[in-house]
């Protein structure tokens, strides 16, 4: 596939390619797992929070907050895949003035994730939409289960914190028949006390096990009288190919 001319990212921004990028560094996890199953051969770099797939053998290049910006230039990308809640502008900008080009992903729901990927594998890299893509997008195209349940998600303990409004997160919940009862205010992710929570009158509280690893013995203890569910963050947070599987999943994990 031929790639087109003029190309920009999620953010408008111009992405000079001379041709389809074929040396990537990702610094988004999702991303990062998309470009792996995708174009295997094309990510020569990645962040040490990219975790999948498992056998991942690339260099690491630090933080999705802190890149190794030397590490990341030694490696001669010719595309550095960021997002623009993840990663900072401070280092898109350097990346770009050390003459990298930068391709920003703008990721708050399902359809911007199956979009943003899409435009990045068959334009930035002019290869063809991949089976997992096609699959994910017809799971969440699929009716919103039923009844609907009020719900919680706790991110974080000690401070507690949820996922407010305007995430992906959320509109993962929404397509699985869940009202986040925190999706409102300017805060994505609020800090709420667990009194608020239980005030708030979830009719189940979602606990990832990332970025707080909550577990059977970590979490549900403080949502007294609350029915409590474990769950996959990555199923609940990732855009990548984990959006194949993920609805099944949760809704196996939810509705039970």
């Amino acid at each position: 596939m031929a790639i087109s001319a003029g190309l920009v990212d999620d953010m408008g921004e111009p992405v000079p390619l001379a041709g389809p990028a074929r040396r990537v560094v990702s610094l988004v996890p999702s991303l990062t797992e998309a470009l792996a199953v995708t174009v295997p051969e094309r990510l020569v770099g990645a962040t040490d929070w990219c975790t999948h797939p498992a056998d991942l053998d690339v260099t690491r290049v630090r933080g999705t907050k802190n890149p190794d910006r030397a590490a990341t230039e030694a490696l001669a990308p010719d595309l550095v895949v960021c997002n623009r809640e993840e990663n900072r502008r401070l280092d898109v900008d350097r990346l770009r003035a050390a003459g990298i080009p930068v391709w920003v992903t703008v990721i708050e729901s399902v359809d911007e994730a199956l979009a943003a990927m899409r435009r990045l594998l068959t334009e930035a890299l002019a290869v063809p939409e991949p089976a997992w893509l096609t699959t994910a997008a017809a799971e969440w195209a699929r009716p919103v289960p039923t009844p609907v349940l009020r719900c919680a998600v706790p991110v974080w303990r000690d401070p507690w914190m949820v996922v407010g409004p305007r995430t992906f997160t959320g509109d993962v919940l929404a397509r699985l028949g869940l009202v986040n009862v925190f999706d409102a205010g300017e805060d994505r992710y609020p800090h709420v006390p667990v009194d608020d929570v239980l005030a708030a009158r979830p009719d189940v509280v979602l606990l990832p096990d990332e970025p707080y690893p909550f577990t059977a013995d970590d979490g549900p203890e403080a949502f007294h009288g609350v029915r409590s569910v474990l769950v996959s963050g990555r199923a609940l947070t990732w855009y990548g190919p984990s959006l194949a599987t993920a609805r099944a999943e949760l809704v196996a994990a939810i509705r039970r």
